[in-house]
């Protein structure tokens, strides 16, 4: 018997080493850019997959909308990766599935949403954006003219968006607006006034939303104004309230970020691991446009200038 035991455990642990292993070196581990086949056409996506311990995969996802959201558990056998979560913002209540292969450094593979439908993805391994020197910014731009929408696109809905006593004024829910130009890395000036209960962002890239939003809660959160959707929580809400203007002061260099809020940083020199709900695409590694969210509530923007660093 003890004997028979002492194999069995032999065996036992063997098996578990082996199953450590498997896990501690699947390719599966690090960040993923995604773009989803949906039923009204591609839309970006994002995964994240980590080893906790020695032997267990956790990871984190961002949907076509929402937030980063936790993974409990990745298992990954047979060069195959799955998880499931709970719904978010989902209307249906059954969990998500994710299942996705890798070859040739390509993860691909199938989702089913919370309410059933079987939508197809690519991904690549996200870009790391380390920058090997410091930036030399070039000249400030003023992306708003103080007179009209030139340099800006309407996109997501109707645009209700307009100039009211040369502030550029989004006057009740519907399209989103983005520059026409593009940028890699800047830093932004962006002073902005909101309504009691409004909500609305400023995304770095069209990729990288930096919340604007009314909060009354005292514990902060990702999603509260000041922080990076989802992933990077301010260190105090800095805000004046609604009503008034604030202004943000924002430098982007790489993946590193600094969110200075009506003169304060509450974000310092931080990484985005990836890009954030509502995202234009996922190519991160790409210069993308500043843009401001408008299907949520009524917003004020004005004094928008950016300082690109130079080529």
């Amino acid at each position: 018997m003890t004997r028979h035991f002492a194999i069995v455990s032999a065996a036992l642990i063997a098996s578990l080493s082996m199953t450590a292993g498997a896990q501690a070196n699947a390719p599966v581990i690090g960040r993923w850019d995604l773009t989803v086949q949906g039923d009204n056409g591609p839309y970006p996506s994002w995964v994240e997959v980590s080893l906790s311990g020695n032997r267990t995969l956790v990871g984190r996802f961002v949907a076509g909308g929402g937030s980063a959201r936790p993974i409990a558990k990745v298992t990954y056998t047979n060069n195959t990766m799955r998880f499931a979560i709970p719904p978010q913002w989902d209307a249906a209540n059954n969990d998500m599935t994710f299942e996705g292969t890798v070859a040739n450094d390509l993860l691909t593979g199938t989702i089913v949403t919370s309410g059933g439908e079987r939508q197809a993805f690519t991904g690549k391994r996200a870009p790391a954006l380390r920058r090997a020197t410091a930036p030399v910014w070039g000249a400030p731009v003023t992306l708003f003219n103080g007179r009209d929408l030139s340099g800006w696109t309407s996109f997501g809905g109707t645009n209700n968006w307009k100039v009211v006593s040369s502030v550029l004024t989004n006057s009740k829910p519907g399209a989103n607006l983005m520059t026409d130009a593009k940028y890699t890395d800047f830093t932004l000036h962006i002073e902005f006034r909101y309504p009691k209960n409004g909500n609305s962002g400023v995304y770095l890239r069209g990729r990288h939303e930096v919340q604007v939003e009314d909060i009354s809660d005292t514990e902060l959160n990702s999603t509260h104004i000041g922080g990076v959707y989802g992933f990077l929580v301010p260190n105090e809400n800095a805000a004046k309230g609604p009503g008034v203007w604030n202004t943000y002061d924002i430098t982007l260099i790489g993946r590193r970020v600094t969110v200075v809020l009506n003169g304060k940083t509450v974000i310092a020199d931080q990484v985005i691991p990836g890009i954030t709900g509502g995202a234009l695409d996922s190519d991160e590694g790409a210069p993308g446009p500043i843009y401001l969210q408008g299907d949520h509530t009524t917003v004020e923007y004005r004094n928008l200038v950016i300082t690109p660093v130079k080529p």
